[in-house]
Formats: C-alpha cells, structure tokens, sequence
C-alpha cells in the first residue's frame, strides 16, 4: 500500500479538474467550500458526487446521507478565481454573490457561475479521510460563453 501522502498528492495534481463551490444553508446563512473532486454519477436517476474531507465543515453539513442538507454544486469560471480562493478561506478582494433565494427548499445557489446543480441528498459513503456524499439533481442551469477554471499542479488557471 501507497504511504507516502506527498508522492500521492503530486501524482494527482497531474490530472486537471474543474473547480467548483458547494453550498448549503446553515441554521439559515448560506455555507460555502472550494472543492475540485466532483463527478456525475448517473443520467437516469441524475445523481452527482462530491468528495469533502470528513473534518471540513462542509464535510460535517453534508455527511448525514439521505437524511443530510440539500446542497448545490456552483460550477467555477475562470473569470472567478476570487470565487475560489474565497471559498478556501482566503481572503478576497469583495464578498460573493448570491443568486436570489427561491421558496424551493434547495441550497442557495452563487451568481454568475458557469453552472449550477441543485441536489437533494441521496447518500453519503465513507472514503477514508473525506466522505463521499451523492446528491439527487433536482434543478439545473448553466450560462453561455464561459471557459472553465481548471486545478492543475496545485494552481488554479483557465483553460
């Protein structure tokens, strides 16, 4: 078995991801986190996956699988790097922007991103240090034009 976690790391840093932002409401403020490991799942049920690490905030409000917050998945251009970086905690330049809140029940959802993807929980699954929750695609949207941000080698850059 793998032990060195650096070695590990680099080798993963070889593969580009896009970069997205996964929000949820918290005791009625909207919550936010940075995360690269997202996939679909499935078409038919539309079913996506995002992988948070068990100790992040994020990973504590949306490990309760089925029974968990609805969460969106807010696909990053690469004019939002301050998105980004926000997300991780660092400081940015201005505060985000959020759409306007719809009576729904879904997360709240950030402006002007590439793509979003409103989800349901539909279960959560150990993965070692992260857990893996799987969310039921409830609403969808996405806006022309805009080239993606990518993650690669450890820095964020556009296509």
């Amino acid at each position: 078995m793998l032990t060195d976690e650096r070695l590990l790391r680099t080798c993963l840093g070889h593969f580009a991801t896009g970069v997205t932002v996964v929000t949820c409401d918290v005791d009625g403020a909207p919550h936010g986190a940075t995360v690269n490991a997202f996939t679909a799942v499935s078409l038919d049920p539309a079913l996506v996956l995002v992988s948070l690490h068990r100790r992040s905030k994020a990973g504590r409000y949306l490990a309760g699988g089925p029974e968990g917050r609805p969460f969106t998945v807010n696909v990053l251009g690469e004019d939002q790097k301050d998105l980004a970086e926000h997300f991780a905690g660092r400081r940015a330049a201005a505060p985000p922007r959020w759409a306007p809140r719809t009576p729904d029940g879904l997360a709240p959802r950030l402006a002007g991103t590439l793509a979003t993807l409103a989800c349901t929980p539909w279960a959560a699954y150990d993965g070692g240090d992260h857990v893996l929750v799987v969310g039921r695609v409830e609403e969808a949207g996405y806006r022309e034009g805009g080239r993606p941000l990518v993650f690669y080698e450890g820095q964020l850059r556009g296509l």
